[in-house]
C-alpha cells in the first residue's frame, strides 16, 4: 500500500508552474536525524552540518514540504524556470515566518539514504539568500540549478577509515552517499550498501570494479577514489569533484 496523501503542501513542475497541494501535516519527509532537524531549527546548519545518519524521528509535522517534478537520477535536467520558482518559493515561506536561508534543507540532507534534490543545497540557500535581500522593485536574477559537489580529499579519508572502524561509522556522509548511489547504478554496488553513508569494504571494493571498468590495474585499481575515476564517474552520474 502506497504512502496516504497528501504527500507534500506544494508541487513544483518543470513549466515553472507552482500548486497548494496540502496543508497541514503532509508525508513528504518521513523519518529523518534529529541532530540535523535540531540544527535546521537553530538555524544553525551551516558549513559543518552534524551527521546524517540515523531515522530517529518523524520529520512529516516539522517540514513544509516541496516536491519538484524530476526523476531523480542526476541526469534529468532542472529547467532554470523550475528552480527559480522553487527559490522564490522558499523565500517567500522563510519571509513570512521570519527564517533566514538556514531553516531550507533538502531531503538529502535531513533523512539517511536520501539523494533528492539532485542540485547542490548550498547553492541554492545562497539563491534563497539572495532572493530574501531583495528590494521592492528590485529584478533578481536566480541563477542556473548546479549539481551535487564530492569533495575528493574528504571521500578518500572516508574510503581509507571507514572499513577499518567501528560498524556505522561515518567520515563522509554526503559524498560517500552520492558515490555509493552513482556505483548502484552503474551496477556495480547492491543497493543494500548505499546510503549509510559509511565507504566500507564493500563500497572499496565497488569501487576497485569501476577503476577497473576504466582500465586501471594493480595499485591503480584499490579502490581509493582518484581524480580522474571520479570525474568520470560524475560526469555519468550527475555530480561535480572539488578538490
Amino acid at each position: 500500500m502506497g504512502v496516504p496523501g497528501p504527500l507534500s503542501q506544494f508541487v513544483v513542475l518543470k513549466d515553472a508552474k507552482a500548486y497548494g497541494i496540502g496543508w497541514g501535516r503532509a508525508n513528504h519527509a518521513g523519518k529523518g536525524d534529529s541532530d540535523v532537524h535540531r540544527a535546521v531549527v537553530a538555524e544553525n546548519y551551516g558549513a559543518n552540518p552534524p551527521r546524517c545518519d540515523e531515522a530517529d524521528m518523524d520529520g512529516n509535522p516539522h517540514y513544509i514540504g516541496f516536491e519538484c517534478e524530476n526523476m531523480g537520477d542526476g541526469e534529468d535536467p532542472w529547467p532554470q524556470e523550475q528552480y527559480a520558482i522553487a527559490v522564490k518559493w522558499a523565500a517567500g515561506l522563510c519571509r513570512k515566518h521570519g527564517w533566514s536561508e538556514k531553516s531550507v534543507a533538502g531531503h538529502k540532507e535531513v533523512q539517511p539514504g536520501k539523494i533528492d534534490p539532485t542540485f547542490d543545497m548550498d547553492d541554492f540557500r545562497q539563491a534563497v539568500k539572495v532572493q530574501l535581500g531583495k528590494l521592492p522593485g528590485e529584478v533578481i536574477v536566480t541563477p542556473t540549478p548546479t549539481k551535487p559537489k564530492v569533495d575528493l580529499s574528504r571521500l578518500v579519508s572516508a574510503a581509507k577509515t571507514d572499513p577499518g572502524a567501528a560498524q556505522g561509522h561515518v567520515t563522509y556522509m554526503a559524498g560517500t552517499n552520492i558515490v555509493e548511489n552513482a556505483l548502484v547504478r552503474e551496477g556495480l554496488l547492491a543497493k543494500t550498501y548505499a546510503g549509510d553513508g559509511s565507504f566500507g569494504s564493500t563500497t572499496v571494493a565497488a569501487y576497485k570494479k569501476w577503476q577497473q571498468k576504466l582500465g586501471y590495474t594493480g595499485s591503480d585499481a584499490d579502490g581509493i577514489p582518484g581524480s580522474t575515476s571520479l570525474k568520470k564517474l560524475g560526469a555519468k552520474y550527475g555530480f561535480d569533484v572539488v578538490a
